[in-house]
């Protein structure tokens, strides 16, 4: 897993937080706020956003690397997810497979809780055989 400072990692579950306040989720009501560092340096955030018959719904994470691949950013050194949980927040399936698209399994995944408290590991320890189209052993 690549490095990152722990400036960095308090920098990124701030604006992680601060995403989070603009969640829209009226049913569930759990609120969930994603920050996304683009290799460029850039900084993308995304809450998740329901809908009444869930389905549609989209998480902070995807919302967040939506955004950054729409910017023309296609690389990220790390990603920090925040909830009111008191447990860490890791990111879903979907999220999982949508950030294997764009991300190497070394990439960060800084998952943090309601108090503050944080972990961090490899986006291949959370999600090791991710599928890609055309490759035979998917992941590997």
């Amino acid at each position: 897993m690549r490095q990152v400072h722990e400036f960095e990692i308090k920098n990124m579950l701030r604006m992680a937080l601060e995403a989070k306040e603009r969640a829209y989720a009226p049913y569930s009501d759990f609120k969930v706020g994603a920050c996304l560092k683009g290799a460029s340096g850039a900084y993308y955030m995304g809450a998740n956003i329901e809908n009444a018959s869930y389905s549609p719904t989209v998480c902070a994470e995807r919302v967040a690397l939506f955004k950054a691949v729409y910017d023309g950013e296609k690389a990220f050194d790390a990603i920090a997810i925040v909830s009111d949980s008191k447990m860490p927040t890791v990111p879903c399936g979907v999220c999982r497979q949508v950030l294997a698209e764009f991300c190497d399994g070394e990439m960060p995944i800084i998952c943090a809780c309601s108090n503050g408290e944080y972990m961090m590991m490899p986006l291949s320890e959370i999600y090791p055989a991710p599928f890609k189209m055309g490759e035979e052993n998917h992941g590997e």
